[in-house]
């Protein structure tokens, strides 16, 4: 066998722990964005619609300032049981292969390197406590009337899934 082999194969599997790690650690990051978006209605049915949304999103009206048009809506994000099943799984066999390869390089220790699979569910807990918190979304809206008619736009700073929800459930199109 070629002395090469396992020292190489070894060190990109080394590589490959460090990006999950890094892959299991951006699961619980915050995508937070900025968005404007149009609408052809008038601000006041738009702004009945919003509430609605977010009342029906579990969000609550936070503040309001008049001044500036401006509303905040807070609401908490619940972790999925799906991702943090998938990371576990992910880490499994991450640490699995890890494991091998340690045993191949150190074959007088390969009885207890497998047992690093059993650290595969902290993958799990870390984004389960991480993940699910309290997220805000701020709305600004503005007025504007052409001759023919009147439309919204709407400064959205949100997650980029909620952002691209509430795209898609209330028609809104992108302003560039």
């Amino acid at each position: 066998m070629d002395t090469a082999i396992v020292p190489s194969t070894f060190l990109l599997t080394l590589l490959l722990s460090v990006g999950l790690f890094f892959f299991i650690r951006a699961s619980t990051k915050d995508r937070i964005e900025k968005a404007k978006l149009v609408s052809e209605q008038d601000e006041a049915s738009l702004m009945t619609q919003l509430k609605d949304y977010f009342r029906s999103r579990s969000y609550r009206v936070t503040s309001v300032d008049q001044e500036q048009n401006q509303v905040i809506f807070e609401g908490f994000v619940r972790p999925s049981w799906f991702l943090a099943i998938f990371l576990t799984v992910l880490a499994a066999v991450g640490f699995a292969c890890l494991s091998l390869v340690l045993s191949q390089l150190i074959s007088s220790q390969s009885p207890f390197l497998l047992a690093l699979v059993l650290l595969s569910p902290l993958s799990g807990i870390f984004y389960w406590q991480k993940a699910g918190r309290i997220e805000k979304v701020s709305l600004k809206m503005e007025a504007i009337q052409n001759e023919q008619h009147f439309s919204s736009i709407i400064t959205v700073i949100a997650h980029r899934d909620e952002l691209a929800e509430l795209q898609r459930a209330l028609q809104l199109k992108m302003v560039d």
